[in-house]
């Protein structure tokens, strides 16, 4: 998954994404976050239990079994955190103000 970290090779989905579907920052945070709490408590539910034998199809990296996507879930994290640090880093540092 250290490809997936390092952003070397530039990927666009292979979905198209549908503006039906964007909406407000705060309901799309809402919905991240009940995401990620469903995927806590399956993580939480299956300890313990062999999942290695349950696989699903990546578009780029090929089948993965369920560690494998738990990872993948890591290192999106670490390389969505990566980017948005390069976007606040060329942000302006100072605020106007309208006088």
């Amino acid at each position: 998954m250290l490809l997936v970290e390092a952003r070397l090779i530039p990927r666009k989905t292979p979905i198209p994404l549908d503006p039906r579907l964007i909406c407000e920052k705060d309901p799309m945070l809402d919905q991240l976050r009940g995401v990620r709490a469903r995927t806590l408590v399956f993580m939480e539910e299956t300890l313990g239990k062999d999942l290695k034998k349950y696989h699903m199809p990546h578009p780029f990296l090929g089948t993965l079994n369920v560690y494998e996507w738990f990872q993948m879930i890591v290192s999106r994290q670490i390389r969505h955190t990566k980017q948005l640090k390069e976007i606040a880093a060329l942000l302006p540092k100072t605020v106007a103000t309208l006088h």
